[in-house]
């Protein structure tokens, strides 16, 4: 991997699971929801067989059986346990992995990310000079209701509701755990509510309850002066005007 371009960067708390040996690409494209096999680097999840999300990740395809799973810090053990659970007689080693990872706006060189909405790259142990996540990454992360975990996505999320249909998961390729009813939902039903960009009059906090008309319709789950994002039930119409905490709000 290539040092990009640094522009702003910075620091990205993760954890690291390496899958390698003969059996890994066709371990990963049979137990994760996109198609990994297609690209060098992809969003995926790992999911319960009812469609649930155990984790999000970002996987890199570091050799043609050498594979990185990225994800969030506290969900290492967990996706370590779930794929050696999964693996059965694939032959194949599991482990975490001990990495740095720093995200660069507007640079290029390292693993493709839409979580910010704007071109940036996540680089792994370049001794970059990173700043900590701050008030600017979470507005960018929030534009481009990029989920995160902890706020928006836990063990009840069903990826359709966080929008993560739309990025992380193939409907064309092989079965794997959880396509079943992502498939059929897509197919003949809709999900009651989904992740949405308000922009505030005032300011919000998470769990602060979004009204329309008088009514609840859905909670907010992360904030930033002047912008949040909540879960906001479908049939409220794109630029109704809202409440939240008090104050005034629509819905960007």
């Amino acid at each position: 991997m290539s040092t990009p371009a640094v522009t702003r960067a910075y620091v990205r708390p993760r954890s690291y699971v390496r899958v390698a040996g003969p059996d890994a690409p066709d371990l990963l494209q049979r137990v994760l929801s996109n198609d990994v096999l297609a690209t060098e680097s992809c969003e995926a999840l790992l999911l319960t067989p009812k469609g649930r999300v155990i984790a999000p990740l970002l996987v890199w395809r570091r050799g043609a059986d050498d594979f990185l799973l990225l994800t969030e810090p506290e969900l290492g053990e967990a996706v370590t346990a779930e794929l050696r659970r999964l693996r059965v007689a694939s032959r194949c080693e599991i482990e975490p992995e001990e990495h740095a990872s720093v995200v660069v706006l507007g640079g290029d060189g390292g693993i493709p990310t839409r979580d910010f909405g704007v071109p940036a790259v996540e680089v792994l142990d370049a001794g970059i000079d990173a700043r900590p996540p701050d008030e600017e990454l979470e507005r960018l992360r929030i534009l481009a209701r990029t989920p995160r975990w902890g706020r928006e996505l836990d063990g009840g999320i069903l990826p359709a509701e966080a929008g993560l249909d739309e990025r992380a998961v193939s409907f064309t390729k092989g079965c794997y755990p959880g396509q079943e009813p992502l498939a059929r939902l897509r197919n003949r039903g809709h999900v009651n509510r989904t992740l949405r960009v308000l922009e505030l009059d005032g300011e919000a906090r998470p769990a602060d309850e979004v009204r329309y008309e008088g009514r609840a319709v859905g909670r907010v789950t992360s904030a930033v002066p002047g912008l949040a994002l909540a879960y906001v039930r479908v049939e409220v119409p794109d630029g109704a005007e809202l409440e939240v905490g008090g104050a005034r709000a629509r819905l960007h």
